[in-house]
């Protein structure tokens, strides 16, 4: 899969051609929206999870309906409020596409040995003039068509036994998050919240033209053990610093109203 995004990577020309516009913005949103759900993702889980269920929603509308703005908003809303109603489930969901994108990039780098496409671009043929935002866009676009043809092919060599792993995973992310709510909630906002921080850091590494994925793919162990740890202490802080409110059980609030009835009876018999 690395390889994949390194012939994108070198596609772009490094991304250095494209407009700032394009890449700072959206890279700097990343970052910061990563680190707010990275740190403090538990404590804001129901807008996470609207926004979440919400971009799920348009995303599936895109590729099922098509370009239907109406379609795609009545979708997208229509997810987010399910996503937020139903959210042990949401979360563990959540979770459990994480997991299988996690032990899908691991499996197809250890079992897919060649997804080289034949013709791509030399890097000394790239140009270094810079394009215009509506240009910018365009590439990128052909880029994601690019990516997703190349996923797919992936998908169509990874053996039998890889998906049976990576759905286990799954199923079993799913079976954590409604057991384990609050350590399944910590652990998903902190996982997402990583990926945010990655992908915006790469984003604004590439407008400076250093091409991190490439270096990402000569130490993708010492990455992998970044990213873990991240996600780890992200998960640790959360579960310590976003406390939950205890829920107050029937017989404690019977006995608070039984005790302020009593008190109000006698301030009553006081002053009559």
């Amino acid at each position: 899969m690395l390889e994949v995004l390194i012939n994108i990577e070198s596609d772009i020309g490094g991304a250095g051609r494209l407009s700032p516009i394009v890449l700072i913005g959206p890279s700097a949103a990343a970052v910061l929206l990563g680190l707010l759900v990275w740190l403090g993702g538990l404590a804001l889980k129901r807008y996470l999870l609207a926004v979440v269920g919400a971009l799920t929603g348009a995303l599936c509308s895109f590729f099922v309906i098509g370009r239907n703005v109406p379609a795609a908003a009545a979708l997208a809303g229509a997810a987010a409020v399910i996503a937020v109603i139903f959210e042990r489930l949401s979360i563990a969901i959540l979770l459990a596409l994480l997991a299988a994108v996690v032990a899908f990039l691991v499996l197809a780098k250890t079992s897919v040995q060649d997804v080289r496409p034949a013709d791509s671009p030399n890097p000394s043929q790239t140009h270094t003039t810079a394009l215009t935002v509506g240009e910018s866009l365009e590439r990128l676009k052909a880029c994601a068509v690019v990516l997703g043809d190349k996923t797919k092919k992936i998908c169509s060599q990874m053996p039998t036994y890889n998906w049976a792993i990576i759905l286990t995973v799954a199923v079993v992310s799913i079976v954590a998050g409604v057991v384990l709510r609050r350590f399944a909630s910590a652990l998903a906002c902190a996982a997402l919240g990583t990926a945010l921080v990655f992908a915006g850091m790469i984003l604004l590494l590439m407008y400076k033209g250093t091409a991190p994925i490439n270096a990402i793919s000569r130490k993708p162990p010492f990455y992998g053990t970044l990213f873990v740890a991240m996600a780890a202490s992200g998960t640790i802080e959360q579960l310590i610093l976003c406390k939950r409110k205890k829920a107050k059980s029937k017989k404690t609030k019977k006995q608070n109203e039984n005790g302020e009835k009593a008190k109000a009876a006698r301030q009553n018999w006081r002053t009559s």
